[in-house]
């Protein structure tokens, strides 16, 4: 943003230097780009007057002008067309220097001496985007008559300097020369001058010239408006044109470079019609209608959509919101009729569409950001007293004010010595509310504690935080001391869960298994792949508003999927056998539409191929489960789930309590993902395994006396779990049995059909004495007996 001082100057009496003021400003939070004055390096540039003009003798397409300077009459030669005598020009004497260090001297056109130089905007140092197309191709020629001889520079306004700023944007109010004047004055603890606005004159009653003004969406929190007659189009005054021309703005006609004056000025973006082309004469503020266009200032016919808020008259739109007017609208020579538009947008809709129709205007950049309702009115008025005092037209009496809007006052809290502490340096309780009142937050001290009323434009300040940092950039942070840190050291220690964790990664790794990390978004079509049912809880997820594309649409429910696309991939790479691992977070809506923070749950996934099988994977969470102390494990068959085989897929219990399943991954899912190894993987609860894991370590002694094994081998029926078998041994084992290690299972020529044959190998020990052969021998009957009654075993000969 550009901000000339001469302006700023307006609202606040400046007595210190650019460079200064600059510093100051720099402190409190406003970063400063540049300083720039406009006039550096340009002399000798003066007022004239063309009292003749004559075209060159020899010189078909040159002029030569004989030029008043007050003081003296010059001849001087010009290529310009636009000139007539009586014009009253910037004229570069002999010896002047303009823009770029261009020297002037007295030259010899084809015969006749040119004594100086008519000049044009660009030679005096204007940049091409802000000088009026009217005059950019010739000499720039005044409004009225000034003095002659006197200097062009100072009607020009060249003689001031013009600070650049980049305003943040959580600070829309500082984007306007009276946003600056007000962090200026706060800033220095100097006055300020509010804006003065009055209108001398008023005629007729806005009842007769307009229909109405109907707002019909919520998203328009206010429209304000009034009417001017007896417009007359022209250029703007000289004083107008040069002080847009120093922000930053091509002037185009009085009254569009008022509204561009106030918006600058003030923050609000306005918005002047054409009254006598509004079909009904009547505003109408609503959402678009799907498939609806418009064609814009720019001359672009855009196809509006259902987000789009436009304005529109009785039969069709004639401008997109806070964005850019319609060209059926728009201000031109034959305009005598004026509605000008206050208004104030919601904030969401103004960037989307701009985003949407790539159409960045200084309307949308500050609409966008979020503008203080309240200024929809004083900026409509104070148009109004500006058209009137160039005379471009006559303010009809009477307003249209349509006001939806419904922010209260805010009152925050700021706790002094929180203040102190936090900005490091002793501030009173006072000071503190002055530095606030600067700010124009009303702010009073109550019980200890400082009460601030917000005022309506800062939205950014939402808390104490807020508060506190207002205190420390008006009292300037480069005044705090620097201090050396101070604190107690403390030990560092990983927390319980991450140091679980770390306890499973080890053991996984210690197996094989590499960890693998992969995206929290999927694609809504892994559920399908996973050959999951319409009604599987897997999917009630979450899918993002702006996801990165639709493959990373939805918030993970399972990691199997995840699982199956890094297996994919592998084996498509030519990778003979994996084993992998992840923990990692699923994420559970409590309701849909979501109304609250997902359920954020940890999960372990395992994926294996290649030479391992199903008792690898069972035997790695055995491990895992057995190194996080959690004991008395039974796996039992899980034929319901849809994405594993039905006849080999176990579910794993601590006791009662579920922690997950493993298993075969069913061949369908298998050719969903285009996977031709069989595919062993698990997903087993991590926060179940943390909050049942038991990290307490207990050791004895070395036993003193022998161990005892013997295997055992018997037939059962297909349906007989393994598992059910142990615990029938260990139920027979007196309390002797040290280990079980299952090493066969065969189905062959000597067992009948739908039976198998499961050979174990038992180690008894005791830790009282020596273990006798009568001893063993009762124990290994009592469990061939336990094993026939309970399993319809029979012992294999």
């Amino acid at each position: 943003m550009l901000l000339p001082l001469k302006w700023l100057g307006k609202y606040v009496n400046i007595e210190i230097s650019p460079k200064e003021l600059a510093d100051g400003l720099t402190y409190s939070g406003s970063h400063v780009e540049s300083i720039t004055r406009l006039d550096k390096g340009i002399e000798n540039v003066v007022v004239g007057r063309i009292n003749e003009i004559e075209r060159h003798p020899n010189a078909d397409k040159l002029f030569v002008c004989k030029v008043d300077l007050g003081d003296k009459l010059e001849t001087i030669v010009t290529g310009a067309t636009n000139l007539k005598k009586g014009d009253y020009v910037p004229v570069a004497i002999n010896g002047a220097v303009l823009a770029g260090g261009v020297s002037i001297g007295s030259t010899v056109f084809r015969g006749i001496e040119s004594n100086g130089m008519l000049c044009s905007l660009q030679e005096l140092g204007y940049p091409d985007n802000v000088i009026p197309k009217e005059v950019r191709d010739g000499i720039f020629v005044f409004d009225k008559e000034y003095p002659l001889g006197a200097d062009a520079i100072e009607y020009l306004q060249l003689d001031e300097d013009v600070i650049e700023f980049e305003i943040t944007p959580n600070r829309p109010d500082c984007l306007s020369i009276y946003g600056m004047a007000r962090e200026t004055a706060a800033t220095f603890g100097w006055e300020l001058e509010y804006p003065r606005i009055s209108i001398k004159h008023e005629a007729d009653d806005i009842n007769d010239y307009t229909q109405g003004i109907f707002v019909e969406t919520l998203n328009c929190k206010r429209y304000y408006s009034r009417v001017v007659k007896d417009v007359k189009i022209g250029p703007s005054p000289l004083w107008l044109q040069t002080t847009l021309m120093n922000a930053g703005v091509r002037p185009i006609s009085n009254i569009v470079d008022v509204t561009n004056f106030v918006m600058i000025e003030l923050g609000e973006p306005l918005h002047a019609f054409d009254l006598d082309m509004l079909q009904g004469r009547k505003i109408i503020v609503r959402q678009a209608k799907s498939g609806e266009s418009l064609t814009t200032l720019d001359g672009t016919e855009r196809t509006l959509g259902e987000d789009d808020i436009i304005i529109a008259d009785a039969s069709m739109p004639i401008g997109i919101a806070g964005v850019m007017g319609g060209l059926d609208s728009e201000i031109t020579q034959g305009t005598t009729t004026v509605l000008l538009e206050g208004a104030n947008f919601s904030s969401r809709h103004i960037r989307m569409t701009s985003k949407k129709f790539g159409l960045r205007t200084e309307a949308s950049s500050r609409f966008e950001k979020g503008i203080d309702p309240n200024l929809c009115k004083m900026a409509v008025e104070r148009a109004c007293q500006l058209i009137e005092e160039i005379g471009a037209g006559t303010v009809v009496k009477g307003e249209i004010d349509v006001n939806q809007s419904t922010s209260a006052s805010r009152v925050l809290t700021l706790r002094p010595d929180r203040a102190r502490l936090l900005i490091g340096t002793d501030i009173a309780d006072e000071e503190m509310i002055g530095y606030l009142t600067r700010l124009e937050f009303k702010a009073l001290l109550e019980n200890g504690l400082i009460k601030a009323e917000v005022p309506s434009f800062r939205d950014d300040v939402e808390g104490e935080a807020d508060l506190i940092e207002e205190v420390g950039r008006i009292y300037g942070f480069h005044r705090v001391e620097s201090k050396p840190l101070v604190g107690g050291l403390t030990r560092g220690e990983r927390p319980y869960n991450k140091q679980m964790e770390l306890k499973v990664k080890n053991v996984m790794q210690g197996l094989g298994y590499n960890e693998v990390m992969t995206y929290s978004f999927i694609s809504p079509k892994a559920y399908d792949k996973l050959n999951l049912p319409e009604d599987a809880p897997e999917r009630k997820y979450i899918r993002l508003m702006n996801p990165l594309g639709e493959d990373y649409s939805t918030m993970r429910t399972t990691l199997l999927s995840n699982m199956m696309e890094l297996l994919y991939r592998n084996e498509k790479r030519g990778i003979d056998e994996v084993l992998a691992y992840e923990i990692g977070s699923v994420f559970i809506p409590g309701s849909l539409p979501v109304t609250d923070l997902p359920d954020e749950k940890q999960v372990l996934s395992i994926g294996v191929y290649g030479s391992k099988d199903f008792y690898f994977v069972k035997e790695s969470l055995q491990m895992v489960f057995g190194r996080m102390g959690i004991r008395n494990l039974r796996f039992k068959p899980l034929s319901s789930h849809p994405s594993f085989h039905p006849g080999r897929t176990a579910e794993v219990y601590s006791g009662d309590e579920s922690m997950g399943y493993f298993g075969e991954i069913h061949p369908d899912v298998l050719e969903n993902y285009d996977i031709k190894n069989k595919v062993y993987a698990g997903v087993i609860d991590f926060d179940q395994i943390i909050r049942l894991a038991n990290p307490e370590v207990k050791y004895k002694p070395l036993p003193k006396y022998p161990a005892v094994t013997r295997d055992i081998a018997v037939v059962v029926d297909e349906s007989v779990l393994v598992g059910e078998l142990e615990e029938t041994i260990i139920e027979n084992g007196e309390g002797l049995v040290e280990a079980i290690s299952l090493f066969d299972i065969y189905r062959g020529n000597q067992v009948q059909d739908n039976k198998k044959s499961v050979a174990f190998s038992i180690v008894y020990r005791s830790y009282e004495g020596t273990l006798t052969e009568d001893i063993i021998s009762r124990i290994q009957r009592n469990t061939i007996t336990g094993l026939e009654n309970k399993h319809n075993a029979k012992l294999r000969s």
